[in-house]
């Protein structure tokens, strides 16, 4: 009876022991949080770009007089179209005239001057300094004459080329300082000669080609899609949005647009670039392209990291900045998660 008794003590106590220790490993796991995670990796981007901006031409001139003066008259309105050479906008030429006169007369007095100074040189009554002082003053006068006369030709404006008027800053009667617009003429000589002049970021910017296929709508011609091509990328960021320019020529296919207009525009998968990405359940506290991810480190700690969103694609998020290439970020249970959490990743 004693040897049962002790038999059943001894096995009670395997027991309890067998319990205990049972006990401190269910203790030690709870301490973790199971987690998964994923490497950063990199990927091949080939996605065409949306970009938006504004119908411009090729070229605008800003037309001005060369002389000051009264606006005597204006004979084109905003919006009008004008052909090469055509008459737009002219000066009172009073004063020129006036001052023209004035040369004139300069030029034949001291014509006569020099010629009574050659004839008196010739019989000795003056030096030859002085005749050739006289002929001096005579070449003066007649390079201010030209010098009027060339004003003169510019106290109208005429159209250099083919386009229409934007901007008419200027207004009959009106005084105007020489080299101030009196009218901005955009020069197209046909609905081909516009351009949609949108921004692009650096990493867009990179993996542009001149020639590239864009496509372009306008809201003015709803439901009409005009082809296009880049036709030429700026060298320098734009100082006030720090985009760099990017120039589209687009066929209207006989349309006629007005410069102003707003658009869009798809550009054809060029240059592949190589970006992070990472799995769009490693996202949490998504704030417009601004966002965090947990990095699982190797001492079964985490750290909480922010990261710039750059795109969204079928399959994974593009980081531009925050992550390198390898990093683990967790990718589950993230809502059961803190700073001082301790993981266990799962195999």
């Amino acid at each position: 009876m004693k040897k049962i008794i002790t038999v059943l003590a001894l096995s009670a106590a395997l027991v309890s022991c067998g319990q205990k220790e049972k006990k401190v490993i269910a203790s030690t796991d709870e301490s973790l949080t199971t987690v998964k995670v994923a490497n950063v990796s990199t990927e091949e981007i080939r996605d065409s770009i949306k970009v938006d901006g504004l119908l411009a031409t090729e070229n605008e001139a800003k037309l001005s007089f060369k002389t000051g003066g009264v606006i005597d008259r204006i004979y084109v309105k905003e919006g009008e179209f004008v052909k090469k050479g055509q008459l737009l906008a002219a000066l009172k030429e009073t004063e020129v005239n006036s001052q023209l006169e004035q040369a004139k007369l300069t030029v034949e007095k001291t014509q006569r001057d020099y010629e009574r100074a050659s004839n008196l040189y010739k019989d000795s009554v003056v030096t030859l300094e002085q005749m050739q002082n006289a002929k001096t003053v005579f070449e003066v006068a007649k390079r201010a004459l030209d010098a009027i006369a060339f004003d003169k030709q510019y106290a109208c404006i005429k159209a250099e080329a083919d386009g229409f008027v934007t901007v008419k800053s200027g207004n009959e009667g009106e005084v105007t300082a020489p080299g101030i617009p009196v009218l901005t003429v955009d020069e197209a000589s046909g609905s081909n000669d516009f351009l949609l002049r949108v921004g692009v970021t650096d990493e867009q910017w990179a993996s542009i080609s001149t020639g590239q296929k864009a496509f372009v709508q306008l809201d003015a011609f709803a439901g009409k899609t005009f082809t296009g091509y880049v036709h030429r990328k700026s060298r320098s960021a734009d100082k006030s949005g720090g985009s760099f320019q990017v120039d589209l020529k687009v066929n209207f296919d006989g349309e006629t647009p007005a410069v102003g207009m707003f658009g869009k525009a798809v550009i054809a998968p060029g240059k592949p670039i190589m970006e992070f990405t990472v799995p769009y359940e490693a996202l949490i506290q998504v704030d417009g392209q601004h966002a965090q991810v947990y990095l699982a480190k190797d001492d079964h700690s985490l750290k909480k990291i922010d990261v710039l969103i750059g795109a969204f694609n079928d399959k994974n998020v593009i980081v531009r900045s925050g992550l390198k290439e390898g990093d683990a970020v967790i990718i589950s249970n993230e809502a059961f998660l803190n700073e001082n959490s301790k993981i266990a990743i799962a195999k």
